[in-house]
């Protein structure tokens, strides 16, 4: 594959990637989500009814396209609304949300919400996105120095967004998970980094430079993850609208997700059937409605809400670790922020004496 090619298509340099023998002994490409070792305690265990609600992976189709998500691939050219918009247009839907603004230059994963999803993309805002960049080096630099260079930005380091952004220009702290160098050919450099949502990876590629003393800019960039989405669940504007148009289930099941493939990546309650429906009225989450949850959850951490057959209820902010909750017999456990469930998907239950 020619390094200094401009365009790059991401499936070519995922190929590249797992087959160069040139790549270096990479570092965990995780991010800190995967990193945690989670573990589901049961509290106590039940049963849902198959009455009520269903599995999020055998919802009908029509409630699946204006309750999904769709990890789009967008190509180089429009923007990341632009790209939202042709979604919006291919299914007939009346609005559709996106997480995480891309570049009209900048190809790869763009996370596109249908419908009553949409507010589920705020949760994919600080989770870790992954990109392949092509860095040239504007003079040559010994390879020695230049991987030491690169692999010194894996830490929190200070970034000053560039001039036309759309966040206030002030210094701020963003962490790299990981960088992995792919190849490097002549002045040009292909790597992989994991990082903290919003960090520029054009103002990385030029403070790389300047710690090289003879600097460096970015010349293509695509985004190959955000968050629990990966490429292996990538798809074309293309892809979408075969599969609509031709009324082809199978394929359209495939590429639109159920909401609840937003939020794997954060930890974790399932609460019984006789609980749901005053948590979808606001009510608070007390520990009496949980029957198990995940460990290392620590208070105020944003945590997902789930029925016992996965779906999704409401987020919020965790009042107790998981050592409290398994604990205790009462207390507030979670006040919601977000509800997504409909109230009256599960019945209202009386309170027991």
């Amino acid at each position: 594959m020619a390094i200094g090619r401009r365009i790059l298509e991401i499936n070519e340099i995922l190929t590249q990637e797992k087959k160069s023998s040139k790549k270096e002994d990479k570092m965990e490409e995780k991010f800190p989500f995967e990193r945690a070792q989670r573990k589901v305690l049961v509290k106590s265990e039940a049963e849902s009814d198959k009455k009520f609600g269903c599995d999020p992976n055998k919802r009908p189709l029509k409630e699946l396209i204006t309750y999904g998500i769709i990890n789009i691939n967008k190509p180089q050219g429009p923007t990341s609304h632009q790209v939202a918009d042709y979604v919006k247009k291919i299914l007939g839907l009346k609005h559709v949300g996106h997480s995480g603004t891309l570049d009209p230059n900048v190809t790869g994963s763009l996370i596109v919400a249908l419908e009553d999803a949409t507010r589920v993309v705020q949760n994919l805002l600080k989770a870790g996105k992954e990109y392949i960049c092509l860095m040239h080096i504007h003079d040559k630099v010994d390879e020695l120095k230049l991987k030491q260079v690169i692999n010194s930005f894996v830490t929190k380091i200070e970034q000053l967004p560039p001039r036309k952004s759309a966040v206030k220009r002030q210094w701020r702290q963003r962490e790299i998970y990981y960088i992995t160098i792919l190849e490097i050919k002549n002045q040009d450099v292909l790597f992989k980094v994991g990082c903290e949502a919003g960090t520029y990876i054009r103002k990385l590629c030029y403070d790389i430079g300047e710690k090289l003393k003879v600097g460096a800019s970015m010349t293509q960039l695509i985004r190959t993850r955000v968050g629990p989405f990966n490429e292996s669940t990538m798809f074309t504007l293309y892809q979408l609208k075969d599969a609509f148009e031709s009324n082809n289930e199978k394929e359209l099941r495939k590429i639109i997700q159920p909401i609840e493939s937003a939020i794997k990546h954060l930890p974790k309650i399932w609460i019984y059937d006789e609980a749901i429906d005053s948590v979808c009225h606001g009510s608070v989450l007390a520990i009496p409605g949980i029957s198990k949850i995940e460990s290392e959850i620590k208070e105020n951490d944003l945590i997902v809400v789930l029925t016992l057959k996965n779906e999704l209820v409401c987020t919020g902010n965790s009042l107790m670790s998981s050592e409290e909750i398994l604990k205790e017999k009462k207390g507030i456990v979670v006040k919601p922020s977000k509800v997504y469930m409909k109230r009256n998907t599960y019945p209202k239950y009386n309170r027991k004496a």
